[in-house]
């Protein structure tokens, strides 16, 4: 089977179908190989001279979504990549063979039009069409125009029809294009360099995460697809590459949830001779240019509070234990050292409502309570600092206390969009952190990045940007899903 829907509209196929059969028994070819289009939609509409009807010629194409018949004369709409304009297509003008081929067009068709810009009685801009095109014919039809795509699961299996009939999605979609070339444009202005590493990796590093396996039948071995970028980022930082960023594709054989896709979008970026701090002021950078470029306003309206987020104001800076002992109701953070630490936390969490497993480290119980109390009512920019060292061993221990390092959380709209560290550089260190993370199962350690590190590699801010999550919070979206073109799903015919 095939992710395609049982067709439900067999009447109207069988019609189009017809009309194909009788086009190429005339002698027309329905499906072009090309059409001259001069200007989008969006590009006409502004290159109208205000009180000079007729007096700009273009050329545009794009998909029939709107058909108005008046006789003799017909006004339609197409679509492009930049939106809709409206044609006015008269028989006068283009001829009565032609104009009776037009009156047989169907909705979805994709046509190219050339003539002249006026604009209509509505005082809407409007091509007058001299002469049209048919380039692909249309055998399925469009949704229909009120109810649109009513299942939820066929907006992401067709986006493309979704796309076609939901300005919404279309309009969410393109800004996400516009947000990811900003942060380039934003980089390349602070002299970063864009590189590519491998997917295919044969040790799963830089997170902890469930990876994908696949074999390469050549090489005779599995490899993993990378969960994250950062070990190769900061191989790079060893061999010269000062300021390097990568924005690519991770894969985590994990669980699916409004926030969460099994293959997602990062910016991950490093800069030697800085740190943490030096990635807050990167990561503002960011957004100041979204903002100026691509949003057009300072403040955004978050759509599961309502409340306005203000990225011109003061980004909030605050401790992690300070925010639990916050949460907590005592100094729980004072007990850290404590032989009754994991009880204390134990039974704050509990308290709290949570349910903690009995095999958790202290640092996850203390974390859950971050995750589930805490970060969710995080909606102004906040940069959370000085997490417990367990949740990274890629970080720079703290100088005044080694049970920390030296990273921030941002979180905004609660969520977490962006984490930074002060890179761990000292491969003693960095060794260590290594073999407690992954125990017994030493085939898990990036051997050769710590031979790199040997090496020497120079002090280093480094950040991680969500893409997709960034996305959810700039256009208001509900789920990951709606910022993804096509989100990972169960295919139609799978069990279970």
């Amino acid at each position: 089977m095939s992710d395609i829907p049982p067709d439900i509209s067999h009447d109207q196929y069988a019609v189009r179908l017809k009309k194909l059969q009788d086009m190429r028994a005339a002698g027309s070819d329905p499906f072009r190989a090309n059409a001259v289009q001069t200007h989008f939609s969006g590009e006409a509409l502004k290159a109208y001279v205000d009180g000079a009807d007729y007096s700009v010629p273009v050329k545009v194409a794009g998909r029939l979504v709107v058909i108005r018949d008046m006789g003799k004369s017909q006004f339609v709409k197409i679509l492009d990549q930049q939106g809709q304009i409206q044609l006015y297509v008269k028989k006068d003008l283009v001829g009565d063979d032609a104009y009776a081929a037009f009156k047989k067009l169907d909705l979805g068709d994709i046509i190219g039009a050339e003539g002249a810009l006026f604009k209509s009685k509505s005082g809407e801009v409007t091509v007058r069409v001299d002469k049209y095109v048919l380039v692909s014919k249309a055998l399925r039809p469009l949704p229909e125009k009120w109810h649109g795509l009513t299942d939820a699961e066929q907006v992401y299996r067709q986006r493309y029809l979704d796309l076609i009939v939901n300005e919404e999605s279309r309009k969410r979609l393109m800004l996400r294009s516009r947000i990811v070339a900003s942060i380039r444009q934003t980089l390349a202005t602070r002299k970063f360099i864009e590189v590519e590493t491998p997917v295919l990796e044969g040790v799963a590093g830089g997170a902890a995460a469930r990876p994908f396996v696949t074999h390469h039948n050549a090489l005779g071995v599995d490899f993993y697809l990378r969960i994250a970028l950062e070990l190769r980022l900061k191989r790079l930082l060893v061999g010269g590459y000062d300021r390097v960023f990568e924005i690519g594709r991770i894969f985590r054989n994990e669980g699916v949830s409004r926030k969460h896709n099994p293959e997602f979008t990062m910016l991950e970026v490093y800069q030697a001779y800085s740190d943490f701090r030096g990635m807050m002021e990167l990561l503002k950078g960011i957004f100041t240019d979204i903002c100026r470029d691509v949003i057009g306003a300072t403040e955004i309206k978050h759509a599961g509070s309502g409340q306005l987020i203000n990225f011109a104001g003061e980004w909030r800076e605050v401790r992690y234990f300070d925010l639990i002992d916050e949460a907590v109701g005592f100094k729980l953070s004072a007990l850290r050292t404590a032989a009754d630490y994991k009880a204390k936390a134990t039974e704050a969490a509990q308290k709290l409502g949570l349910e903690i497993h009995p095999a958790w480290e202290t640092h996850e119980i203390v974390n859950e309570i971050f995750g589930k109390k805490i970060e969710p009512t995080l909606i102004q920019p906040t940069f959370v600092t000085h997490l417990p060292k367990e949740l990274s061993p890629l970080a720079k221990l703290n100088a005044e206390d080694p049970a920390l390092i030296d990273v921030f959380e941002c979180i905004i709209g609660g969520m977490e969009v962006a984490p930074a560290y002060s890179e761990q550089n000292d491969p003693f260190v960095q060794r260590e952190m290594f073999e407690k993370q992954v125990g017994e199962e030493q085939q898990k350690m990036d051997t050769d990045f710590l031979l790199a590190l040997e090496h020497g590699m120079p002090p280093a801010g480094g950040m991680g940007v969500g893409i997709d999550r960034l996305c959810i919070l700039l256009t208001g979206a509900e789920s990951i899903r709606d910022v993804i073109l096509f989100p990972s799903l169960r295919p139609s015919d799978a069990k279970g």
